[in-house]
């Protein structure tokens, strides 16, 4: 047992992603079961769609949050208060939208949908989610560049992540009428 624990230790050291893609690999499955737990439209758990977020959220989501924080940390030298908001707002204006679109698009072709599907829904649900994202991103961020080391920032994404999850999974299922549907509904008014 001991020999397993320093095996999987060295390879946290040797591979430090995989500390955020274990997290993740938790954490994102977990919080679309409680989304699911919440959603009074569904009878039951569809443990597929959970296995799709399991999936996502350890080989793509995990992986791309790591690149991103060591991006932030070259594009951005420093450690003070203002750094750390920099960063974060930084990260608002680079990072989210790839992140969301990277949602979007894998979670839909893990379902199977076909390309155009994938595109309507994040053409109809990214900007909501952006606006949304800018309001609970930043405050996260600017503490995570500012009081977590470097190498438990990924790890500390990832906890926030969850409830972030629960909203994604929440946007993913609900319907959100698209920019044009919208412009005539007001031009109809």
């Amino acid at each position: 047992m001991t020999s397993l624990l320093r095996g999987f230790q060295t390879m946290v050291k040797r591979y430090p992603v995989t500390r955020g893609m274990l997290t993740y690999g938790v954490l994102w499955p977990t919080s679309n079961l409680v989304q699911q737990e919440f959603d009074k439209t569904r009878e039951g758990f569809d443990y597929k769609e959970t296995l799709r977020f399991c999936a996502l959220g350890t080989f793509a989501v995990a992986p791309t949050v790591y690149c991103w924080i060591k991006i932030a940390g070259r594009l951005v030298k420093g450690t003070t208060l203002k750094h750390a908001i920099f960063k974060a707002y930084l990260e608002q204006i680079l990072f989210a939208p790839v992140g969301q679109t990277q949602f979007y698009i894998g979670i839909n072709l893990l379902e199977g949908k076909t390309w155009e599907e994938c595109v309507k829904e994040w053409k109809n649900k990214l900007i909501p989610t952006w606006r949304t994202g800018a309001c609970f991103w930043p405050l996260i961020q600017t503490i995570n560049f500012y009081l977590v080391p470097e190498k438990n920032r990924t790890v500390l994404v990832s906890v926030a992540s969850f409830a972030w999850t629960i909203f994604l999974s929440y946007m993913h299922h609900r319907e959100v009428l698209s920019t044009s549907s919208q412009q005539t509904a007001i031009q109809g008014s």
